[in-house]
């Protein structure tokens, strides 16, 4: 959102505040359902995976709840952007509207509520005996390319959609795989070579595994890794950017004719 011109990041701020004080007035509860909704999730798949089957190892529960943490950033900004564009028809069928801001909207939502529970993920992995490492310093790189990860992924589906609605339908299924090809549960290095290699492709398994070697094993992303990751986040981004603004001036036919 940083790319973003001056006038649309202060139209993405303003939407997204007003966004945000609207979904934490329809509940008694207010904003702290921002925090019970992830802390419910990650102590169902401990109960499911760490009690009921003790698939567990003495680390479980920080390996756990980093991995869900970092995950439901990007499921929820992926799932959020997808429909961005194509459910709000009043602002779409504004030719001059730069239809870029729906899905950064829902991205800055997202990640200020991402902010909250991380937050407290770092409060508790300090109160379980892993406190800040000078590996530290690598953490603001990880959060600044997975949030072009989330970005990217979003502005992608928030663009095909409008054209191809049944992916609307197929995102959930994918996200769900996508979870279970992430290594939460798991550490990918435990697995064959071969399965390994496929999960490679997953961009989450980096993702997921950096923060872990900061958070819990006090080391730093691999070098040559981390500049293959940025590169291909980069180009990513450039494309999805290219896309949305090719797509641009017919989002609002291909909805009509819906």
């Amino acid at each position: 959102m940083i790319f973003l011109e001056k006038h649309h990041r202060d139209i993405v701020f303003y939407k997204a505040l007003c966004n945000l004080r609207s979904e934490a007035s329809k509940t008694y509860l207010s904003f702290l359902w921002w925090v019970i909704e992830p802390l419910f999730s990650m102590a169902i798949y401990y109960f499911i995976f760490g009690v009921v089957f003790q698939r567990g190892t003495e680390d479980f529960v920080p390996f756990l709840l980093v991995g869900l943490v970092v995950w439901q950033w990007f499921a929820q900004c992926v799932s959020h952007c997808s429909v961005a564009i194509s459910q709000d028809h009043a602002l779409i069928s504004q030719v001059n509207f730069p239809k870029l801001v729906l899905p950064s909207v829902n991205v800055l939502m997202d990640t200020f509520k991402f902010s909250i529970i991380f937050c407290i993920l770092l409060i508790a992995l300090w109160s379980m005996g892993y406190p800040p490492t000078m590996a530290y310093i690598y953490l603001p790189v990880i959060l600044g390319l997975q949030l072009l990860l989330n970005y990217s992924c979003g502005l992608v589906a928030s663009s095909l959609i409008p054209f191809v609605p049944d992916l609307s339908n197929l995102i959930p299924h994918l996200l769900r795989l996508g979870m279970y090809g992430s290594g939460i549960l798991y550490a990918v290095s435990s697995l064959p070579e071969n399965i390994q290699s496929v999960l490679a492709y997953n961009p989450m398994v980096w993702i997921i595994q950096s923060y872990r070697d900061v958070l819990m094993y006090n080391q730093a992303p691999d070098a040559s890794s981390l500049a293959i990751y940025a590169g291909s986040v980069f180009c990513l981004y450039a494309l999805a950017r290219l896309l949305i603004s090719r797509l641009n001036p017919v989002f609002a036919r291909a909805l009509m004719q819906r």
